[in-house]
């Protein structure tokens, strides 16, 4: 009887989410493909499944639950579980839809009602996990906010020279707290504290691997560590040291890591599509003094905007190129071996193009 009023409550409960830009729903993926940090991704399902590998648990070993909200959490808790086979986890955003148009289904609120570990951003996107934690079932679960990890070090929004402002919704109050930059996940370094801490919370709720969740991080950090220098480096050896995005940008946290200077059509979490004649005769303008051979754009852009800056600028000759923010990650892409790793190396390798 309880467990019914428990359901009820859930898809009741469902309804009252509200997330940052369009009403898009998904269905959750769920996996528990474990893989080391060296090893190509697994197949994922919509059903939850166990990890395939030679270090199997005893089958009366209870696993972990643990749930994520984007992909590059989900990845992180894949490469510190290794090949222990010991927890199923689940990433709510699949199927393309993006951090801040999501909303959870009742399926996704059971799931982390029950969960052992939820790891989530903790920006404005997800302002309905407030209440889902409040309602949980499992009142010993550990919660792992990324926001509250950075502390201090977290960024506020900024709004750059010739960037779009955000339309003022009608009734919003002039003066509000400024929004914090939200895509954290983007800087190695920010990457490596929350593997750490993700790490320490494995191994309290389960002892008997501690020492090998311990022995994951170390080695997973490493690469990322190696991966930071590369990308400093290649900061350093460029010829220029300004990208421009015909878009939103998200990747706040990995410029400032590396001292580069940015301009963009919008801000990262901005929900606008249409930009304005002052917007794109400005990033034109700027693609001319800096002599860019590039204009950016995000994984989700279209190449509209982009377009319409190059037929504005003089040259009219500059390459499109993408780099992916890991906003809209799908199972697909975990099936063809996406990891976080190899998407900020593609990155990398778009970067240094933009700059030479």
């Amino acid at each position: 009887m309880h467990w019914m009023i428990g359901v009820l409550l859930a898809v009741l409960f469902a309804f009252g989410f509200v997330g940052c830009g369009a009403s898009k729903q998904t269905q959750s993926s769920q996996s528990g493909d474990s893989p080391s940090s060296t090893a190509t991704a697994q197949s994922t399902t919509a059903q939850s499944t166990s990890a395939q590998s030679a270090g199997a648990q005893p089958a009366n070993s209870k696993k972990l639950s643990v749930v994520t909200t984007i992909f590059p959490e989900y990845d992180w808790v894949r490469q510190i579980i290794g090949d222990t086979n010991s927890a199923d986890i689940t990433m709510l955003l699949d199927n393309g839809v993006d951090l801040h148009s999501y909303q959870p289904t009742a399926e996704d609120i059971m799931k982390i009602s029950n969960c052992d570990l939820f790891i989530y951003v903790g920006g404005e996107s997800d302002a309905w996990v407030k209440k889902a934690l409040s309602e949980a079932t499992n009142k010993n679960m550990k919660v792992i906010n990324l926001m509250e990890i950075m502390g201090d070090s977290a960024k506020e929004e900024e709004v750059v020279e010739g960037m779009q402002p955000e339309k003022e919704e009608e009734g919003k109050k002039e003066e509000e707290e400024p929004e914090q930059d939200e895509h954290v996940w983007l800087s190695l370094k920010n990457a490596q504290k929350f593997c750490k801490v993700i790490a320490d919370d494995l191994a309290e709720l389960d002892p008997a691997n501690a020492q090998k969740y311990q022995e994951n991080v170390t080695s997973y950090c490493n690469q990322l560590a190696s991966l930071d220098t590369e990308y400093a480096n290649t900061v350093k050896s460029g010829k220029k040291n300004t990208i421009l995005f015909a878009d939103r940008f998200p990747f706040r946290y990995l410029v400032d890591d590396y001292g580069l200077k940015y301009y963009a059509a919008f801000v990262g979490c901005s929900a606008e599509t249409e930009v304005s004649f002052d917007t794109i005769a400005f990033l034109a303008k700027k693609v001319n003094e800096l002599g860019l051979s590039s204009i950016l754009q995000i994984e989700s852009g279209n190449g509209r905007i982009a377009d319409t800056v190059k037929k504005t600028t003089s040259a009219k000759n500059q390459k499109t190129l993408t780099m992916d923010s890991m906003q809209s990650t799908t199972t697909k892409d975990v099936n063809d071996g996406a990891t976080y790793l190899s998407i900020m190396k593609k990155n990398l390798e778009v970067l240094k193009e933009a700059l030479n």
